[in-house]
């Protein structure tokens, strides 16, 4: 295992969006061909959402056979199914809806108003987790896990001291005070995240620059969250030119 760190910059936004969609739909073609299955860890926000979109608007949407993808969320609003904060419906209507992908392949977090007990809620999503377990692990085997990254450095709803970014047992939380609205959520754990064979990272604004940079510098985890990521194989930072102003260009890979 290679556990590589690399930082890919973009002109802007667009581009950045388009890059990452590409890479998307050929290594989930190349990890279906390998494996006979793919799991995918999605995350909400505008980076990712807008990353969804670039994949159902790409010519190369059905080159992939969506009966062998799983899709998971790294974290979720604890609110009702149909609240237009849920994640997951950001990312069907994005994506989801739009591909051949059967709807028992889609493993959405509980939402409030089906699962009220936010403890139970995590409860079962752990189980759920479970179910499709990786042999020997609690969890199933993610092959690319996408995070957004906050301007405080969060990932998922993994908060700067706060006590889910500590979490080292549990493969849920329950986060019942977010410092970012709605306080209440449900969230993958740090151990969870970088079980992932590849984790992606996508940031664009200048908001989003001391994160990183701190992140790459070797900060604290439990103080920036964002440095404590880092997939079994791979962790990429895709970033635009305005996200990237911190960054060391020892870091920056011309390709990738």
């Amino acid at each position: 295992m290679t556990n590589e760190r690399r930082v890919l910059v973009h002109p802007d936004k667009e581009a950045l969006t388009a890059s990452v969609a590409a890479r998307f739909l050929t290594k989930t073609i190349d990890i279906v061909d390998d494996q006979g299955a793919a799991n995918i860890a999605l995350t909400g926000g505008t980076m990712g959402i807008a990353v969804l979109e670039a994949v159902n608007a790409s010519p190369a949407r059905d080159t992939i056979d969506w009966s062998k993808v799983h899709f998971w969320w790294g974290d979720e609003r604890f609110v009702p199914r149909d609240s237009p904060d849920r994640n997951e419906r950001q990312a069907r209507e994005a994506l989801l809806d739009h591909i051949a992908v059967p709807p028992e392949n889609v493993h959405p977090f509980p939402s409030s108003d089906e699962t009220p007990d936010i403890d139970e809620a995590a409860r079962l999503y752990a189980a759920e987790l479970e179910a499709f377990a990786h042999e020997g692990w609690p969890v199933p085997k993610f092959d690319i896990t996408f995070l957004g990254v906050g301007p405080d450095g969060h990932i998922a709803s993994l908060f700067p001291d706060r006590p889910g970014i500590r979490e080292e047992k549990a493969s849920v939380i329950a986060e019942r005070d977010s410092p970012k609205p709605p306080p209440q959520r449900l969230s993958l754990t740090r151990p969870v995240i970088n079980s992932s064979d590849r984790i992606w990272l996508v940031l664009s604004g200048t908001d989003k620059a001391s994160a990183l940079g701190l992140a790459l510098a070797g900060a604290s985890y439990t103080e920036v969250p964002v440095a404590g990521a880092k997939g079994r194989k791979r962790t990429v930072f895709f970033v635009d030119k305005d996200a990237a102003v911190d960054v060391p260009e020892n870091l920056i890979a011309p390709s990738y």
